[in-house]
């Protein structure tokens, strides 16, 4: 990214979007132009702790790592662009969907911040798929809720709001109560024809709590639902400092809707029409697949929930992504230290995943398990990270990698196949997120594992932070060009995306036939998981 006049008169006049990610281990800041090119762009590091058990965040780190990322943005525009920003034409907030957030009327946090990542609401989420009849997965909010009511946890009952990560700093920043229905679809059901919660699954939800005395009802506490383009508020006084204690950045910056990194992963790789679908890989890994209609039904490996604009999503989740892999490559890159080759670990990633593409696609009898935490969608309550093989396997560098790579997308693939049963088709999957800027490589091993062809565009690094600024600046085009302005699919297609340039791998059938096979050991090994879990 090099400066042009344009770009520098763009940010002083705040003819920019800004968007703020808040993933799993770093918080992104991606600043565009009007076209969406990225000007900038800033992060800091973060990392969950365990709290009583509980894989959580504190406020606290929110809050810094909120200004760490800002800063560190402001400090790339200064340093290239030669100017200070003051204000954006908009501004925008992602982050991991699910978990608990519940606040008292007070607006003070009841119980520290129960992430997606906790797999504690099991009694909760079976009694809620039954009673709506639709699969409310473990993280989902309303399992959070209803878990803690099972649990008779003392706080219920102060209960005055809840909220998502992103609903909750978008709060902060504006004083709004809302959220974008891709990321409420992630809360509780919602209706896609209404834009709303759904009113008929909220009334069985107050009949099955009724005689628990509460003096609220579902409804009460849950966020006000707002589509992509909707007017969110604007930033106050209060959110400006809280984003740039210095009292430079000014309020007023127009905000879209708060999303959910899952619908500002559909937005960066320009699939919210039906019939396309998107892979987003990291922490965690889900595959987001736009139906031309909702699928009926209960089926507990897919979670049913929406595009930033309302259409039907089937989600399938992994908990489990990159993480593992990315302690191995570490573990790597130390070796070369030792050894006196100080190699960017870019580069270790690089050559790793590359040489892996030698080894054999079934993994040479070599088995991984990249599994920090259950994986509900292949009936795991408890993870542990494994390695294993038979006696005789080719047990060598290239295959041990070619099996990471593998084990990172198989709970997505047994997901994926829930969709072929439906008769769920997909005319294009686009994938994003860190596994995929080795060219070539993790992209080739999802193409062969869901036989499906994968494309990546120059995006793909850049992830949910530029999602969320592109909806900043949809949202601004549809307050200047109301009802002329196109629908969110229609300005992807012949604004955003109009001149994008992607790769696409097609899956080989040799490879997808070796992922088969190692697809079926790996399903047939998982009780040595089970096993481990219990020793270690």
């Amino acid at each position: 990214m090099t400066s042009t006049p344009d770009a520098r008169t763009a940010i002083e006049a705040g003819h920019t979007a800004l968007g703020i990610e808040l993933g799993s281990t770093r918080i992104k800041a991606v600043l565009v132009d009007h076209a969406h090119n990225v000007l900038s762009t800033g992060s800091s590091a973060w990392e969950n702790q365990l709290v009583d058990g509980r894989w959580s965040y504190s406020m606290e780190a929110v809050r810094q790592g909120l200004q760490d990322a800002y800063a560190s943005l402001v400090g790339e525009v200064e340093a290239r662009h030669g100017v200070t920003p003051t204000t954006y034409g908009a501004l925008g907030i992602s982050a991991m969907m699910h978990g608990y957030l519940a606040f008292d009327a007070a607006g003070e946090l009841l119980v520290p911040f129960r992430t997606w990542r906790n797999v504690s609401t099991g009694p909760a989420a079976h009694e809620l798929s039954q009673l709506l009849d639709v699969n409310i997965p473990q993280r989902w909010s309303i399992a959070h809720l209803h878990q803690a009511i099972l649990d008779a946890e003392p706080h219920v009952g102060e209960v005055a709001s809840l909220t998502t990560l992103a609903g909750h700093v978008h709060r902060m920043l504006t004083g709004r109560h809302v959220l974008g229905v891709g990321d409420a679809s992630g809360m509780f059901p919602v209706d896609s024809v209404a834009m709303d919660w759904d009113r008929r699954r909220v009334a069985a939800y107050d009949a099955l709590i009724a005689d628990r005395g509460f003096d609220w009802k579902l409804g009460d506490l849950l966020p006000e639902v707002l589509v992509a383009g909707q007017d969110a508020g604007r930033l106050t006084a209060e959110g400006a400092h809280l984003l740039d204690p210095t009292g430079t950045l000014q309020p007023g910056v127009p905000m879209c809707p708060p999303e959910g990194d899952a619908g500002t992963g559909m937005v960066a790789t320009n699939a919210v029409a039906p019939r396309t679908g998107n892979v987003s890989a990291g922490t965690s890994i889900f595959a987001m697949v736009v139906l031309a209609k909702a699928i009926e039904g209960l089926h507990e490996e897919i979670d049913p929930v929406t595009t930033p604009d309302g259409s039907p999503v089937a989600m399938v989740h992994s908990n489990n992504g990159a993480s593992e892999l990315d302690a191995w490559v570490g573990m790597f890159a130390e070796f070369a230290s030792l050894a006196g080759l100080e190699i960017p670990v870019g580069r270790v990633y690089d050559l790793l995943y590359q040489h892996a593409m030698t080894g054999e696609a079934d993994g040479g009898g070599v088995l991984a398990y990249n599994l920090l935490s259950g994986e509900p969608v292949i009936g795991l309550e408890v993870g542990r990270p494994l390695i294993t093989h038979a006696p005789d396997a080719h047990l060598s560098l290239a295959s041990t990698t070619r099996a990471q790579l593998n084990a990172v997308f198989a709970p997505l693939r047994a997901g994926m196949d829930v969709l072929t049963r439906e008769g769920v088709s997909l005319e294009r999957l686009l994938a994003h997120g860190g596994i995929f800027k080795t060219e070539g490589v993790a992209q080739k091993v999802l193409a062969d594992a869901l036989r499906t062809s994968v494309a990546v565009g120059a995006t793909a690094g850049e992830g949910g932070a530029w999602g969320i600024a592109v909806l900043a600046r949809f949202a601004s085009v549809v307050a200047h060009e109301g009802e002329a302005a196109p629908s969110l699919p229609e300005y992807l297609d012949r604004v955003v995306f109009a001149d994008a340039s992607t790769s696409v791998v097609d899956p080989d059938p040799d490879d997808a036939a070796a992922f088969e096979v190692f697809l079926d050991r790996y399903l047939a090994g998982l009780d040595a998981v089970r096993a481990a879990s219990t020793a270690i």
